[in-house]
């Protein structure tokens, strides 16, 4: 348990960079992939300021809202903002997801493709970073969705709008199959959907995530400790 949101975030900084010299040591590259929010934007600016071997990061999105580049809708606008004005990562070795192409089916499977290529196949990535929303869902893994039954892809669009915007994914297979996963949760409004997550409750999407190789860190608010 952390004091607050900035606590998670500069823990999760540490974290991620130790992951990252640790995978590099082993094998060569690390390839992380984070989603959105705000606490994680707060980790990125804390992570461009680590010791982390940034030439061989393969930096991945977990989700992506369909929005023009640019948009503040985008997650990949806040990681251009947070981490990629901030630290040293080669242009190549930023990959974010394709949601601004004509054809979006075709767009999930090139994505499904370079993980692939970077990460092996079946892809691999060393620390999948995830969220938890209050309803529940993580990643754009959300409640009701037809996304939540892909098991033949590692990246899918959701069939609907949510909040206002279609979404590209990491599905479960690709998540599961990581190396880590780190889970940051901050805030009141997620007191009870974390319990859940905590006892593996498969009613939400985030509880069907594999657990054993998860790491949570929380703060007072979300824990109902504050």
């Amino acid at each position: 348990m952390l004091a607050d949101a900035d606590a998670v975030a500069r823990c999760a900084a540490a974290r991620v960079a130790e992951e990252a010299r640790a995978a590099v040591a082993q094998r060569g590259r690390f390839a992380f992939a984070v989603s959105g929010g705000s606490t994680p934007w707060r980790m990125l600016r804390r992570l461009a300021e680590e010791d982390v071997p940034w030439p061989r990061v393969e930096l991945f999105q977990v989700d992506e809202r369909v929005a023009p580049d640019g948009d503040a809708d985008r997650n990949w606008t806040h990681v251009r903002e947070s981490l990629l004005e901030r630290a040293p990562l080669p242009e190549a070795g930023a990959h974010a997801m394709p949601v601004g192409a004509a054809d979006l089916e075709q767009a999930a499977r090139d994505y499904a493709a370079l993980l692939a290529r970077i990460a092996g196949a079946p892809p691999i990535l060393d620390l999948v970073h995830l969220g938890l929303g209050p309803d529940g869902h993580t990643a754009s893994l959300v409640p009701d969705d037809a996304v939540l039954g892909i098991r033949d892809s590692d990246v899918a669009l959701t069939a609907r709008l949510y909040q206002g915007r279609r979404r590209m994914t990491l599905t479960y297979p690709a998540l599961d199959r990581a190396r880590r996963l780190l889970w940051l949760v901050t805030g009141g409004s997620k007191r009870e959907v974390l319990a859940r997550l905590r006892r593996g409750d498969p009613t939400i999407p985030a509880g069907r995530v594999r657990s054993e190789r998860a790491l949570l860190l929380a703060d007072r608010e979300a824990l109902g400790e504050a």
